[in-house]
């Protein structure tokens, strides 16, 4: 076959290629090319922090971060509406040098499924976190499992939210020591009931790396809808036997899933 007849086949070949991509896709059955990529290493850590806490709730894993020469900042979360929360979030990843793990605990994997487009993130870390998709009610995903036991000590002063100490003490932080759970108890930031009736306008899980840290014994989020969440997502998951707050109770291991999202295992 002369060299023509070879670059007739090719064109032929590539054409017939394109085609089949080009309907495949269409039917969504390519998978989503930026989610397939691994993700770039990242020295910068971002974490956020959800209900009943501070960003001082970080300081475990912040501490052994800086000690693998991480650069690791924990937002302070203002819980009062869903975009300020985001907005907040969206400030302290602009201030980054690079790419960047998003974390969230509990109620800010909302904030980290909307700011987690910001183009310095890198991947996306659940710590027993929410992982609404984009627009969806968590509300009434979360009624499609058993309520979980600390939703019954919310109390109410007006429009300001916080856990009631015996609640906080056996539901929220059922793995810590009494007497440094009673110190969390004591520095717990209230949050403003519109804060709960936000919704995510996108789903970062969608285009980012993302994993996923499992608390078999929580009592805050239900661990089969946690579950669900992690396996919606195809995230990385890792099962943890703790309560809703492994990232005090275990930190080690907290730690080693972000280091893997970082790409420094």
């Amino acid at each position: 076959m002369n060299s023509q007849d070879d670059l007739h086949r090719t064109l032929i070949d590539r054409r017939a290629f394109v085609g089949m991509a080009t309907a495949v896709a269409a039917n969504g059955l390519l998978p989503d090319i930026a989610a397939a990529q691994p993700a770039p290493k990242a020295r910068n850590i971002v974490l956020v922090h959800g209900l009943f806490a501070d960003g001082s709730c970080w300081t475990e894993v912040v501490a052994r971060l800086q000690a693998q020469g991480f650069n690791a900042t924990a937002v302070q979360n203002p819980l009062t509406t869903l975009p300020d929360a985001v907005a907040s979030a969206q400030r302290v990843l602009a201030r980054q040098d690079g790419p960047t793990v998003l974390v969230g605990h509990s109620f800010s994997g909302m904030i980290v499924t909307e700011a987690g487009l910001h183009p310095n993130v890198s991947a996306l870390v659940y710590v027993a976190a929410r992982a609404p998709d984009a627009g969806e009610d968590y509300t009434a995903l979360a009624k499609t499992f058993p309520t979980p036991p600390a939703s019954a000590g919310i109390v109410f002063d007006g429009d300001e939210g916080r856990l009631s100490e015996a609640a906080f003490l056996r539901d929220f932080a059922g793995d810590i020591p009494e007497a440094k759970a009673k110190v969390l108890y004591a520095v717990q930031q209230p949050f403003q009931k519109v804060l709960l009736t936000g919704r995510t306008t996108v789903a970062a899980w969608r285009s980012k790396p993302s994993f996923y840290a499992v608390s078999t014994e929580d009592r805050t989020i239900n661990p089969d809808l946690e579950r669900f969440m992690a396996k919606r997502m195809g995230a990385k998951t890792i099962e943890v036997k703790a309560s809703h707050l492994s990232l005090i109770s275990q930190p080690e291991t907290i730690t080693a899933l972000i280091v893997q999202a970082a790409g420094q295992a």
